[in-house]
């Protein structure tokens, strides 16, 4: 599997397709021939989280061209101009959250990243910078909750609920975020107001806090109202709350939207990570077939618990590369297993764990937020020069990480809160 691999991406096919070609080469190798039936009920196994995917983007975008975005950040730069620390707060927030409503870093790339991008730009950071801050904020937020595909991912393979993840991934996502921007961006100079302001979109004159603030206002009703009232309020599911939100934005725009439009383009836009997350399905099922996922279980089980943890921080973001989010399901099962048989708490090891996975997209031969970043900021620089910048940051996220594996069980009164 692993050469079949390695052969289609030298033959530049794409990473789904070469995931897709091993999960078949394995299934030869291991005498099943073409099993049509596991390729199916594979290729639907994260059916659910796909759906999450296409709705939460689909809100995301839909609130981008009412205007929404463009709206919040020109009336934060405009008061909090002058005050660098507030601003850097602010701005960390609003790179945090789409990819945490989505689960995807590529999402806050592609749509906070350019408004982002011409602030920090007009501050006199260099391009190699802005684009370490944003491809550092952008792999945070998919980690940040309530859709952390990582964590959801490893939960689904061991049967564990994805419940009391919430302040275990949104602490360290905060902290880590606003060190990032801190760390990278301090001796940005103050923004220049002016500039900034004609280079940013302008939104529709009849925009206003109204209209941004009641579909998040929904969103969070939606999804805190099952949790209050459990017993006389259904829980309705996460894709229809970011669909009965997007209703909403839909007719409290300003600007009148196409909404076919946007939500081809918004397939369009997700259709690369769709096919991955359809293909790791497969890839699992297969290995799970052939018996190649219990092997790996069971060689990371037997390994020394002291080389395991201390190697967490090349293994996951080597695997991240490689698999993208396959590394869940793969690395992270027997992991989250191992874990929890030695009396450490699954849940919090399982969110350190999902901080350092995103360090991966930054890596060949995927790269794919690293990339991204790149090319939406417009930096003509060295690619290596972007990832001088996030060394720093990078290292304080592995030891949090790791931290949070080691003290899990300590740290385990999270979960309840």
């Amino acid at each position: 599997m692993i050469v079949t691999y390695i052969g289609a991406r030298a033959l530049k096919i794409s990473t789904e397709l070469s995931m897709f070609t091993a999960a078949v080469a394995g299934a030869l190798a291991g005498g099943a021939g073409i099993p049509v039936r596991h390729i199916v009920e594979g290729a639907f196994t994260y059916f659910d989280i796909i759906l999450i995917f296409i709705t939460a983007t689909l809100f995301m975008n839909l609130l981008k061209h009412s205007g929404g975005i463009s709206f919040i950040v020109r009336r934060i730069l405009s008061r909090f101009h002058r005050k660098k620390v507030i601003l850097f707060v602010l701005m960390t927030f609003l790179l945090l959250v789409p990819g945490a409503l989505t689960g995807a870093g590529s999402v806050t790339v592609l749509i906070m990243g350019g408004l982002i991008s011409t602030v920090l730009n007009t501050m006199g950071l260099s391009r190699p910078r802005i684009t370490a801050i944003i491809f550092i904020l952008a792999g945070l937020s998919a980690a940040a909750p309530p859709v952390s595909l990582w964590a959801m991912l490893t939960a689904a393979g061991v049967n564990m609920p994805y419940v009391g993840f919430f302040l275990p991934l949104l602490i360290p996502c905060v902290i880590l975020g606003l060190l990032t921007i801190f760390i990278i961006g301090w001796k940005s100079k103050p923004v220049d107001l002016k500039k900034a302001l004609i280079e940013l979109p302008e939104p529709p004159v009849k925009m206003n806090w109204f209209r941004v603030t009641l579909p998040f206002a929904a969103f969070f009703f939606l999804v805190l109202a099952g949790r209050i009232g459990p017993h006389s309020i259904p829980i309705i599911g996460l894709p229809l709350m970011f669909m009965a939100s997007a209703v909403l934005i839909f007719f409290l725009s300003p600007r009148k939207l196409d909404i076919l439009r946007i939500s081809r383009d918004t397939i369009h836009q997700l259709l690369p990570l769709i096919g991955t997350l359809t293909c790791v399905g497969v890839l699992v099922q297969i290995m799970t077939l052939t018996g190649v996922r219990g092997l790996i279980a069971i060689t990371t089980v037997t390994l020394p618990l002291v080389v395991v943890i201390l190697t967490l921080p090349l293994v996951l973001p080597a695997s991240e590369a490689v698999l993208m989010w396959g590394a869940a399901p793969v690395l992270g099962v027997p992991l989250v297993l191992l874990f929890n048989t030695i009396g450490l708490n699954p849940i919090i090891a399982l969110a350190g764990m999902s901080i350092i996975w995103p360090l991966g997209d930054a890596l060949p031969p995927t790269a794919i937020i690293g990339r991204l970043a790149k090319e939406t900021v417009g930096m003509k620089e060295s690619y290596l020069k972007m990832l001088k910048y996030c060394v720093i940051p990078a290292f304080i996220i592995m030891a949090v990480g790791i931290l949070m594996v080691i003290y899990s069980k300590k740290l385990g009164f999270l979960t309840m809160l």
